[in-house]
C-alpha cells in the first residue's frame, strides 16, 4: 500500500460526516508499515465502538468509517475479508452507512472483520502445506490478492449498493 499522509486520510472518507471526520483519530502513521498492508484499519482510541479503514482503489483511497456492534458473541467466526480459519485475534461486526440519502436513511453494510484489522499480517502468513510440492509462496501470494479484491469489493459495495 503507497504510504499516506493525514489531509488524503481525511479526504478519502465516503461516509463520515464533518463532526464524525473532527473527531477521527488517528494512528501513528510514522510507526505504520505501509509495504505490509493492503488497507489501513485502525480503532478509534477516543470513541469506543468506532473503527476506520481507508482502502487503496484505482480511482484513489477510500476511507469507511465503521461502527462495532453492540452485541458479543462467544461463538468463533471467520473474517470476511482474510477469511483465516486459524485466526490469533477475534472477529466482530462492523457496519457502516451508505454515503449520501442511503446513509441518511439507515441503509448499511455490514461484514465480519478482525477486531484490530490484522488481516495484512494474517494473510501473510505462510500456509501450512496441504500436500506433497505444495506452493507455499504461491498460495500465500494468492491469498494476499483475494484479501485485496475483497476489501476493494466492500468499498464497492458501499458506494454502488
Amino acid at each position: 500500500m503507497l504510504p499516506l499522509d493525514d489531509k488524503t486520510i481525511r479526504g478519502a472518507f465516503i461516509n463520515a460526516s464533518r463532526k464524525e471526520l473532527s473527531d477521527l483519530s488517528l494512528p501513528d502513521l510514522d510507526a505504520v508499515d505501509w509495504d505490509a498492508l493492503d488497507y489501513l484499519g485502525w480503532r478509534d482510541r477516543r470513541i469506543a465502538r468506532r473503527a476506520y479503514v481507508v482502502i487503496p482503489t484505482d480511482d484513489g483511497p477510500v476511507g469507511i468509517l465503521l461502527r462495532q456492534a453492540e452485541a458479543s458473541y462467544r461463538t468463533r467466526a471467520q473474517c470476511a475479508l482474510c477469511q483465516d480459519v486459524t485466526l490469533p485475534n477475534e472477529v466482530v461486526f462492523y457496519s457502516a452507512k451508505r454515503p449520501g440519502p442511503a446513509g441518511r436513511n439507515g441503509d448499511t453494510v455490514g461484514t465480519l472483520i478482525c477486531a484490530d484489522f490484522q488481516c495484512s499480517a494474517n494473510v501473510r502468513k505462510p500456509p501450512p502445506p496441504a500436500y506433497l510440492g505444495f506452493d507455499i509462496e504461491a498460495a500465500r501470494q494468492e491469498r494476499m490478492a483475494s484479501l485485496r479484491t475483497r476489501i476493494a469489493n466492500l468499498a464497492r459495495s458501499l458506494v454502488e449498493g
